[in-house]
């Protein structure tokens, strides 16, 4: 772990993927400048860190890779602000920095031995792939149960991460539920929003957490049907990114009541939540 919270670790774009047809959301992948970065680089599925750019400021990113995945750390953005704008722009090669890693992370130990479902939403999904990738790697997929996944978008174009949703969709020890809420002419798979996909899979709340993140509207329609299907408040995780800024939990900008969401958070339970004032 770096010393100073507040200086960065130089890194480049190693590459960069666009992941959706309007191209307002980017895969960037970083390598450390230097070995021993890396190596003190440690971070576990659910937490994030602070991408800068030179002469234009930070913005917090959910760390999108998994700690499995050696050699570099990747950041699924989108363009939406000056610091956004910017990495967009930038081309392979480019140096830059990121400080972190910050926050807390997904629930691991409490996640080992239960069965696991993941529900996600557009571009809310970055985190989530993270944990994916960590519990079905070959040294962790004995210390999960069945792994569930319903991760649906507007429309096919707007799903994320294509080349790995066709390698999971291949597993047998992953139930694998993409949809969109409307399809084109190319898409076979399945159609419907997610809540009402959450439903027909019905997955079992028996020893089971689900992880949660979408847009607001999804969880939203999405909760009432985990509620249904039998699971508490406790056993139901998401992740808060609004209003993050310095990371570390000193300008106040993201606290609710007496957390803040980048020290304390961004992942909670419902439980947790149900805690906090009613700003979340």
């Amino acid at each position: 772990m770096q010393t100073n919270p507040y200086v960065p670790i130089p890194v480049n774009v190693d590459k960069i993927i666009t992941e959706v047809t309007t191209k307002d959301i980017k895969t960037f992948r970083l390598a450390f400048v230097n070995k021993e970065d890396e190596e003190n680089f440690k971070y576990l599925p659910g937490q994030f860190a602070e991408l800068s750019v030179f002469g234009k400021g930070e913005s917090p990113i959910g760390i999108a890779s998994s700690p499995t995945q050696k050699g570099y750390i990747e950041f699924t953005v989108q363009k939406a602000g000056v610091v956004t704008s910017e990495l967009h722009a930038m081309e392979e090669g480019t140096l830059m920095g990121v400080r972190g890693p910050l926050g807390n992370t997904w629930p691991i130990d409490y996640l080992e031995g239960k069965n696991i479902v993941i529900v996600g939403g557009g571009f809310a999904f970055t985190t989530l792939r993270s944990l994916l990738n960590y519990m079905i790697d070959d040294a962790n997929r004995s210390r999960f149960q069945n792994i569930t996944v319903v991760y649906g978008a507007r429309e096919p174009g707007l799903l994320i991460y294509k080349d790995e949703l066709a390698q999971w969709e291949k597993r047998d020890d992953i139930n694998l539920n993409v949809t969109v809420d409307k399809g084109d002419e190319t898409w076979k798979g399945r159609e419907g929003f997610v809540p009402t996909v959450c439903k027909e899979v019905a997955p079992s709340s028996e020893n089971a957490v689900a992880v949660i993140c979408g847009p607001p509207i999804m969880i939203r329609f999405t909760l009432p049907v985990f509620f249904d299907l039998g699971f508490s408040r406790e056993n139901i995780y998401t992740s808060l990114e609004m209003r993050m800024k310095c990371g570390i939990g000193k300008c106040g900008r993201c606290n609710v009541g007496h957390k803040y969401v980048c020290k304390d958070g961004p992942v909670f339970s419902l439980a947790e939540l149900d805690g906090l004032t009613k700003e979340y």
